[in-house]
């Protein structure tokens, strides 16, 4: 049995493996960091309303400042008071989608952060 070139295949099976896992690697790796920078956009967001009076214009001070963070992001936000924490929820999808017009796991992001509402007196 001859077995010339048995190994070029093997080699070229091995590296195609292993540049599939680095792609996902890299993929997951960028999730997890947008994902962080939405979750710490969000936080200052809600922290300039927790520590202003509230309202539409503290509200529009905050959603300039996330969307100037999340720059060039489509941004859903979404203001919520209970008692005397302010909630804001940023929904977007994943900037570094894989595949463009395929839908994969975890390509949207949905964080809400509550901060504490700082009442004087």
């Amino acid at each position: 049995m001859n077995e010339r070139g048995a190994g070029l295949v093997g080699a070229v099976v091995g590296v195609t493996a292993f540049l599939a896992l680095l792609l996902f690697a890299v993929q997951l790796v960028l999730n997890l960091y947008a994902t962080s920078v939405v979750t710490a956009a969000a936080f200052d967001g809600a922290r300039i309303v927790a520590g202003s009076d509230g309202g539409p214009a503290a509200e529009a001070d905050a959603e300039a400042h996330v969307r100037e963070l999340l720059d060039g992001h489509e941004l859903d936000l979404t203001w919520e008071y209970r008692d005397d924490v302010v909630a804001l929820t940023v929904e977007t999808d994943h900037p570094t989608a894989l595949l463009g017009g395929m839908r994969l796991p975890y390509q949207h992001i949905s964080r809400t952060v509550e901060v504490r509402r700082e009442v004087f007196g």
